[in-house]
């Protein structure tokens, strides 16, 4: 990247995103997931299941950034950190959020609580049937089902007309 190009001023006419990570910790033995269901004064998604994960602060790589959300919210060390794909949500006409999911494997159960909501693991087979954030039934399969080796998915999240969302995904298929 030049110079010039690493400073945008605030007229620029590029598009701008927030980095975000995202992280489906699988228990030691593989058979759980653990789950963040948001407390109930949460302003977005309260009472909802949701993975844990956050803003990358200014200076960080993703993968250093989803290992810290990990252990800031869960008190979890993790190894096998895999990115498995990024997810580009427009917000505003010129910017956006550019959220880096992951999965790892935590090396225990013990968690500590966190004041962002409860943290709860689940059975894999239990997943989709809980009050889930509304893009985790569409991503839970591409992540944590994926081959080993498999190539990373790519998201386009947008909202139609009614306010739903819709969901694009690169490759179109797990396939």
């Amino acid at each position: 990247m030049g110079k010039d190009e690493q400073v945008l001023g605030p007229s620029s006419l590029r598009y701008t995103v927030v980095p975000r990570t995202l992280c489906f910790i699988l228990s030691p033995e593989g058979d759980d997931v653990l789950l963040l269901k948001g407390a109930p004064t949460k302003r977005i998604w309260p009472n909802c299941y949701n993975d844990v994960g956050g803003h990358i602060e200014p200076g960080e790589d993703v993968y250093t950034a989803a290992v810290r959300e990990v252990r800031e919210e869960t008190g979890l060390s993790v190894r096998g950190v895999c990115l498995r794909g990024v997810i580009n949500i427009p917000v505003q006409d010129r910017q956006g959020i550019m959220v880096f999911v992951f999965i790892a494997r935590a090396e225990g159960r013990q968690v500590t609580p966190s004041e962002e909501g409860t943290l709860e693991w689940v059975s894999r087979d239990r997943l989709l049937s809980l009050d889930l954030v509304k893009d985790l039934p569409a991503l839970i399969p591409r992540a944590l089902d994926a081959p080993p080796g498999a190539p990373l998915f790519f998201g386009l999240y947008t909202y139609d007309k009614a306010d739903r969302l819709v969901i694009q995904w690169m490759p179109p298929s797990m396939g």
